[in-house]
């Protein structure tokens, strides 16, 4: 019951800043992040499907990845996410001194802001996405991470629709592989949708779960996603399982649909509190991120 009421509220902070609940209710839709993260019209992006993905396979091929060998972002593989209004991007900046490319890893950071003259925010945050350049239907998604811990810290790394197949947020669904609050020791992993914050059925099936973590070192977070089920790893060991369920609302499965990477260090927010500025900068190092079908 814990880990339900913290999930639904976490994510209707996430989307709608500081809109009330009741508000939600009243109007029956949700923030449109859509309208901040996805603009519905493919790009020309490069779409990753799989040929059998009915059959879980062990013998996984490698047919997309990122090294971060270089001394910049490629730019044909990823965009810096801009700002935006919810409490997950208000502070998302495409500064260069949010971003650093060195020794193999990229290097997402938050920092405190100390050039106010063209931008007032107090702190800014680094953020990557696919959108238009790269998305996948169906395979088996693996980011190796250290996470920068500080107080208000809130790195995520998830995946959202290519296009607005059914509508407007949350209708094409959202998979959170993880989001880490502060100096947890543990991972959330998530899935929302129409079907979780609108119709409210996040225990039919249960929609998150959590997983430990070394919140020191390097982890590793996965997902295998099929047509009838979402499989959520950290470390190689299954963690989490989201089933599609027969004889339900159809909206519990907006999975059958390309989704893009999102790979950002957030600040901040209802859902992990206030920011302690003297912690900063906070780092999130990305390895390497890696597709298999």
């Amino acid at each position: 019951m814990r880990i339900h009421l913290l999930f639904i509220t976490r994510n209707m902070y996430r989307f709608l800043g500081y809109t009330s609940i009741a508000g939600l209710l009243l109007t029956g839709c949700v923030a449109k992040k859509a309208q901040q993260a996805n603009s519905g019209v493919q790009q020309n992006a490069t779409i990753l499907t799989m040929a059998d993905p009915l059959t879980p396979s062990a013998n996984w091929n490698l047919v997309w990845e990122d090294e971060f060998d270089g001394t910049s972002i490629d730019t044909s593989k990823w965009s810096r996410i801009p700002k935006g209004t919810s409490d997950w991007n208000r502070h998302m900046s495409t500064r260069d001194d949010c971003y650093e490319v060195s020794d193999g890893l990229l290097h997402l950071k938050g920092i405190v802001n100390t050039d106010s003259s063209t931008d007032r925010r107090p702190f800014l945050t680094g953020g990557i996405w696919s959108q238009h350049k790269l998305a996948f239907q169906y395979g088996r998604v693996e980011i190796r991470a250290k996470l920068g811990m500080s107080t208000g810290a809130w790195p995520a790394i998830w995946l959202l629709a290519e296009t607005d197949k059914y509508g407007a947020y949350p209708r094409n669904g959202e998979i959170d592989i993880m989001e880490h609050l502060n100096f947890d020791t543990i991972a959330y992993q998530t899935t929302h949708s129409y079907y979780t914050l609108v119709l409210k059925k996040d225990k039919e099936p249960p929609h998150g779960g959590t997983a430990p973590i070394n919140n020191q070192d390097f982890n590793v977070y996965g997902l295998e996603w099929y047509p009838d089920k979402l499989v959520f790893f950290v470390n190689g060991r299954q963690s989490f399982v989201y089933p599609r369920v027969a004889g339900v609302d159809k909206t519990q499965w907006p999975y059958d649909q390309p989704f893009y990477i999102l790979i950002d260090q957030q600040l901040g927010g209802n859902w992990v509190g206030p920011v302690n500025t003297a912690q900063l900068p906070v780092d999130m190092q990305i390895d390497w991120v890696r597709i298999y079908q």
